[in-house]
C-alpha cells in the first residue's frame, strides 16, 4: 500500500451495487472526520465509541439519501448516555464533500465504565430526520431502541419504517500505524435491498424486539435467498478490512462479493463541518422575551452561547436579542 492510496480512500463513501442480487450498498472510511468530531469534546471512552459508531452510520445513510439539505440521526435514552445526535449536510455541488457533525449529552456520574457502551443508552428511541430546506416539510421516523448496537437500531428502523432490508457491518477504534500517531479510524459496509414495486404490509408484527420488523420479515422467495447469501458473504469481513487502510474499498468488495457482480460508482468525499453562525444563534434567541434574556445575562453584561457540535463561542449585547429586539428591527 502506498501513502497515496491511503489518502485517496480516507473520509470517503463508495457507492456500489450487486447486480446479481438487486442489492445496493456503501463502503465508508472515516479518518480525519472522526478525529475532528471527537476533538470537539473531552468525551469518556464509552461516549467516544457511541459517537464514532453514530458518525459512521450517518456517513453511510446520508450518502444513500437524495438530500437537498440535511439528514439527522438521534438516539435518546433514559440511561447515562442521554443523547447522541449527528447531522449530515448534502454536498453543495457535484464533487464537493458532504459534511458531518456529531454531539453527545451524558450523565458522567451514572456511567458504568466497565459496561458495553450501547448498554448505557437504556430504553428510548432511534430517529431519522430529513430536512430538505426552506419551504419543505421535514420528515421524521422513529423506532424504539432495539438489538445490541446502534447499527442494530438503524437496521430495525429501515425494516420497520421503510420496509427496506438493511445490514451494517462496522468497525471503529483508535489505530496506530507504524511511524504515525494514534488516531481514530472507522469503516463500514452497508447493504440495502432495492425497494419492491409493491409495498410490504405486515399482518401480525415482526420477529424483532417487541414485534419490530426485521429483514427476513420483509423478503421471501428469490429476493430472500439473495439477501441471505449477501449477508453470509458480509459475515466473513474482518475488522481490519473495514477500517483500512491496507485494504482498499474496491479490493474489499471484490473479495466479498465477486460472484455477485459488484459495480462501483464515484466515491463521495466527506468532511467535518458545522453550520453554526452568529446570525443563526441570534435567530434562535429571538423567541425569548426581554425578561428571559435578562435571566441569561452574565454579571459582565453579556449573553453567551456555545455550539454543542463544534464548540464555537458567541457573545452578544443583550439589548440586541430576544423577541422585543426582533420587533424593533422589523
Amino acid at each position: 500500500m502506498t501513502l497515496g492510496s491511503k489518502i485517496a480512500w480516507d473520509d470517503t463513501v463508495l457507492p456500489f451495487q450487486l447486480d446479481r442480487s438487486d442489492i445496493r450498498g456503501r463502503v465508508a472510511r472515516l479518518d480525519g472526520v472522526l478525529e475532528n468530531v471527537l476533538a470537539q469534546h473531552n468525551y469518556p471512552p464509552l461516549i467516544e465509541a457511541l459517537v464514532a459508531e453514530m458518525s459512521l452510520l450517518t456517513a453511510l445513510i446520508g450518502q444513500t439519501m437524495k438530500l437537498r439539505w440535511k439528514l439527522s440521526l438521534q438516539v435518546r435514552g433514559d440511561g447515562p448516555a442521554r443523547l447522541i445526535a449527528t447531522d449530515y449536510y448534502a454536498p453543495e455541488a457535484d464533487g464537493k464533500p458532504g459534511r458531518i457533525r456529531a454531539y453527545a449529552s451524558y450523565d458522567a456520574d451514572r456511567l458504568d465504565h466497565k459496561a458495553d457502551p450501547f448498554s448505557q443508552i437504556g430504553k428510548g428511541y432511534f430517529a431519522i430526520l430529513i430536512d430538505q430546506g426552506k419551504g419543505m416539510t421535514p420528515y421524521q421516523g422513529i423506532t424504539p431502541i432495539a438489538g445490541e448496537s446502534l447499527s442494530n437500531c438503524a437496521q430495525s428502523y429501515f425494516a420497520q419504517s421503510e420496509q427496506l432490508p438493511t445490514r451494517f457491518a462496522l468497525a471503529y477504534g483508535q489505530s496506530t500505524i507504524p511511524g504515525e500517531a494514534t488516531e481514530w479510524r472507522a469503516g463500514g459496509v452497508m447493504l440495502q435491498h432495492m425497494p419492491k414495486a409493491s409495498p410490504f404490509v405486515a399482518k401480525d408484527g415482526g420477529t424483532g424486539d417487541d414485534g419490530l420488523l426485521e429483514a427476513n420479515d420483509v423478503l421471501d422467495g428469490e429476493a430472500g435467498e439473495n439477501w441471505t447469501r449477501a449477508n453470509v458473504l458480509l459475515d466473513t469481513v474482518e475488522q481490519l478490512e473495514l477500517v483500512g487502510p491496507s485494504v482498499q474499498p474496491t479490493e474489499l468488495l471484490t473479495r466479498l462479493f465477486h460472484e455477485e457482480a459488484p459495480r462501483v460508482y464515484d466515491a463521495q468525499p466527506v468532511e467535518f463541518g458545522c453550520t453554526c453562525s452568529e446570525d443563526k444563534v441570534r435567530q434562535s434567541l429571538s423567541i425569548y422575551s426581554a425578561k428571559d434574556i435578562a435571566t441569561m445575562t452574565t454579571v459582565e453584561g453579556t449573553v453567551t452561547a456555545d455550539c454543542q457540535f463544534c464548540g464555537a463561542h458567541y457573545t452578544f449585547d443583550p439589548k440586541t436579542l430576544g423577541f422585543e429586539a426582533e420587533k424593533q428591527v422589523e
